[in-house]
């Protein structure tokens, strides 16, 4: 059916080729100028496909040269993730230090700052244990406090190189205090009700007729001998009638979370 199409198109080519041959010089040369130039386009589009494929081919990456550097890619984010996690740490203990040095500028007290090194399991929110010993002038019964300058507790055991402080709450570690505002006295214990939070304590030795207010602060008041007085260690949360109506008590909250601590100071003789 297409036989008879593609026999005419087939003469037609022989005719226009053998005219071509029998044309004179300059006839033939424009002619063959003018069939060129009709076929330039279909020769460009070719080369350019040339090209494109070439290119595409050179642009293949093995899977295996792929999955190797991703691998490796994944190995450069974990070391960055890791570098990151310590550049924030470096920072705030960085920030802690600088605002330990600026109140120990500003204390009238003689201090000697050091790192908490470890917690008995047993007594994780009474005791502490830090890196400063007999070797540095410690001695049983110093002051600790934290890089604010919040009352923490005291040392109790002192070894050459390591100490042992028990916090404000432990039945080692009783303060005598006095509340800012009303200028009552009295003396911060182990809280009566357990640890339902390790902030809170007792505040006992107050007169039936207390004048204690929520929110008002509390301090050393240099009585009894291990303190001195000044030193910030809480507010009032409530108070309480106790014995019948003979005396109250109040609950305080500690300023300072021992369970945020990793740097304290000693307050030095």
């Amino acid at each position: 059916m297409f036989r008879k199409p593609q026999l005419i198109a087939l003469g037609a080519v022989m005719l226009v080729v053998l005219v071509l041959l029998n044309l004179p010089e300059q006839p033939a040369a424009r002619a063959r100028l003018v069939v060129s130039s009709l076929f330039l386009p279909l020769f460009g589009l070719v080369s350019s496909a040339q090209r494109v494929v070439s290119e595409a081919g050179r642009a293949v990456v093995p899977r295996t040269l792929l999955l190797r550097e991703l691998s490796e890619l994944r190995a450069q984010n974990r070391t960055l993730h890791l570098q990151v996690a310590q550049l924030r740490t470096a920072e705030a203990e960085n920030q802690r230090l600088r605002q330990m040095v600026g109140w120990q500028r500003l204390s009238p007290w003689k201090s000697r700052a050091c790192r908490v090194i470890a917690r008995d399991t047993a007594d994780w929110w009474r005791t502490v244990r830090i890196d400063l010993g007999s070797r540095d002038g410690a001695r049983p019964g110093l002051p600790v406090v934290s890089a604010e300058g919040l009352l923490l507790g005291r040392l109790d055991t002192v070894g050459w190189a390591i100490s042992v402080v028990v916090l404000v709450g432990d039945p080692k570690c009783r303060v005598a205090v006095v509340v800012r505002e009303s200028r009552e006295t009295g003396v911060l214990t182990t809280p009566s009700a357990g640890v339902l939070d390790h902030r809170l304590v007792d505040l006992t030795h107050l007169p039936r007729n207390t004048t204690l207010r929520p929110g008002q602060t509390v301090h050393t008041s240099g009585l009894g001998g291990y303190f001195p007085a000044g030193i910030p260690v809480g507010t009032v949360v409530d108070t309480r009638s106790v014995g019948f109506g003979l005396y109250s008590e109040a609950r305080v909250k500690l300023l300072a979370d021992s369970s945020r601590l990793e740097e304290v100071v000693v307050l030095m003789p």
